[in-house]
């Protein structure tokens, strides 16, 4: 079994985007959901209520800076990391406060979304634990991720979730939907695998030379009915799941991972890692 691919989210609810390999912190991959929307108030804006959150692209620089849009898009915008002002409160749990990232990336953010927005950035990591509920132990913290720092989806659990899904269609005597795309459900870090869902019986793994922790399986929201490439939003995958990966009253898919780290800094994963099951 292998990382078949590794994604970054910069910002929370942008697209996100595969690269070959990154570097693993205590609170996720590096470059990955430090910044978010909120609404003037502090108040957190996702996908979830502002679909068109996904369409918008941003990349990670140096020293903790953002390009807003795409590299050589015209209308792209650089933000420096907010370091020298002062915090606002926000709404992520657990997180109080954040930088605001200034007027010329709210107006961006504003322009493109058609209501009043603001950028900001989680300057400390450290100081926002991942909740007990969600197998968080002392000294665990994340970024503006909702859940942990990283999710790992498998490539045979999507294959399964497709059949599923062709087969429920037939059975209702509709075409089969286009199958869905691992986009939707915005994972970390994605592996291959012969058996689909086993990833839910793992307790801890190592990718490459880092081990993880897994901290359960993660529910799924409605932000994985909107279509990553017409921002549409419909029925799948949640009618699907909700038939067939239903329990507690919620959807299922996917695994929450935390990393297990030393001292060290500059732990990494890359496509092609080999994903070793250690419990």
């Amino acid at each position: 079994m292998q990382l078949t691919r590794v994604r970054i989210h910069p910002v929370k609810s942008f697209a996100g985007f595969d690269v070959p390999r990154a570097t693993v912190l205590p609170w996720g991959l590096a470059g990955d959901r430090r910044w978010a929307v909120v609404d003037p108030d502090g108040a957190s804006v996702t996908a979830r209520e502002e679909n068109a959150l996904l369409g918008l692209a941003a990349t990670p620089l140096a020293d903790d800076a953002l390009r807003l849009g795409a590299e050589h898009d015209a209308g792209s915008l650089l933000v420096a990391a907010p370091r020298d002002v002062a915090p606002v409160p926000v709404g992520h749990s657990r997180q109080g406060t954040a930088l605001p990232a200034g007027e010329a990336a709210d107006a961006w953010i504003s322009a493109r979304i058609g209501r009043p927005l603001r950028l900001v950035w989680q300057p400390d990591p450290t100081a926002r634990p991942v909740k007990p509920d969600y197998g968080g132990r002392p000294g665990d913290s994340l970024t503006l991720a909702d859940a942990s720092p990283l999710l790992l989806a498998s490539e045979a659990s999507l294959a399964l979730l497709n059949e599923f899904a062709a087969a429920d269609a037939v059975e209702r005597g509709e075409d089969a939907p286009p199958p869905l795309v691992m986009e939707r459900f915005r994972p970390n870090l994605v592996v291959d695998g012969e058996t689909a869902f086993a990833e839910e019986t793992w307790a801890r793994v190592r990718i490459g030379e880092v081990e993880f922790r897994v901290e359960g399986c993660c529910d799924r929201c409605v932000m994985t009915t909107v279509d990553p490439d017409t921002l549409v939003r419909g029925k799948e995958p949640i009618r699907t799941l909700a038939r067939h990966r239903r329990r507690e009253g919620k959807t299922w898919f996917g695994v929450r991972l935390v990393p297990v780290l030393d001292a060290s800094a500059g732990d990494t994963v890359a496509v092609g890692d080999a994903l070793h099951v250690l419990g």
